[in-house]
């Protein structure tokens, strides 16, 4: 891709032949399309591996989107350990969430309840990456933003990798080859380090608006290793809650806490899921 856009920028430099300036950008679009296809290799990326139960990420009302309830893999791609992720949009009542639509064409992170909600952790685990030095942007909750999103920004931010990609973010290693990723955390929010120990439940730093996203939200997932560009991802369940659907609203609190020994459980039956059209979480 970056030959591709060198190309395209010498183009106005030197007789390129048009044809030949489109045949990097192939060469990218088939690479891609390889590589978020392919099946992991670890446990993550059989069929019929069993869920590891743990704790949620969130407290509190929310809607879960793009979910592996629903379908597999769950963001339509296999990287960055995403075969099973989640997004979750804070929903503490009908209605508290701005609408997508033509106008306004963005809103700021702050009219979305989300921001700054706590994200606590899913099983006593260690830190083993943390990063909130990227900025909060504005919603692309809109048509015309959304086209900005996708055709302009979302090729960028893939050519800066995983890091641009989910934003802020929090790791924790669970232990037994398992880690929970907590991406586009809220900017300066973290209240851990890498290195840190940390317990089921306490809170690790805020949602936020940052890396490849629409709106504020939050979007968790397991994988098989610390590092998002290597790792498989695994599938999960969290106690009293089981695996939402796309839509469904659910509340989470304190007893949802995991128990003291959290194993591989099978999935609980996720409710019925809302019905209503959705456009957010983009990463």
């Amino acid at each position: 891709m970056l030959v591709f856009l060198a190309m395209v920028v010498g183009s106005h430099f030197a007789a390129i032949p048009y044809w030949l300036t489109w045949v990097p950008f192939a060469l990218s679009v088939a690479v891609t399309a390889l590589a978020n296809g392919r099946r992991g290799t670890g446990a993550g990326g059989a069929p019929g591996a069993r869920p590891l139960a743990v704790a949620p990420p969130v407290t509190g009302r929310w809607k879960a989107l793009n979910s592996p309830a629903d379908r597999i893999p769950s963001h339509g791609t296999r990287a960055y350990g995403q075969t099973y992720a989640i997004d979750l949009v804070a929903e503490p009542e009908p209605g508290a969430r701005p609408a997508f639509g033509w106008w306004p064409v963005a809103r700021r992170s702050e009219d979305f309840p989300a921001f700054g909600m706590p994200l606590t952790a899913v099983a006593d685990a260690t830190v083993v990456r943390a990063d909130d030095r990227q900025r909060d942007h504005l919603s692309r909750t809109s048509w015309l933003a959304l086209g900005y999103l996708f055709l302009a920004e979302g090729l960028v931010r893939t050519l800066g990798g995983a890091r641009r990609m989910i934003g802020n973010h929090v790791v924790l290693d669970l232990g037994g080859g398992t880690y929970a990723l907590y991406a586009h955390v809220r900017r300066g929010s973290l209240a851990v380090r890498p290195g840190d120990r940390v317990r089921a439940g306490q809170v690790l730093g805020a949602c936020g608006n940052s890396g490849n996203s629409t709106e504020p939200h939050v979007h968790f997932q397991l994988m098989t290793t610390g590092d998002p560009n290597t790792a498989d991802g695994l599938p999960f369940t969290w106690h009293g809650i089981g695996v939402p659907r796309n839509g469904e609203v659910f509340e989470a609190g304190p007893a949802h806490a995991a128990p003291p020994h959290t194993g591989p459980a099978h999935a609980a039956p996720a409710g019925p899921g809302d019905p209503r059209p959705d456009v957010s979480g983009a990463a």
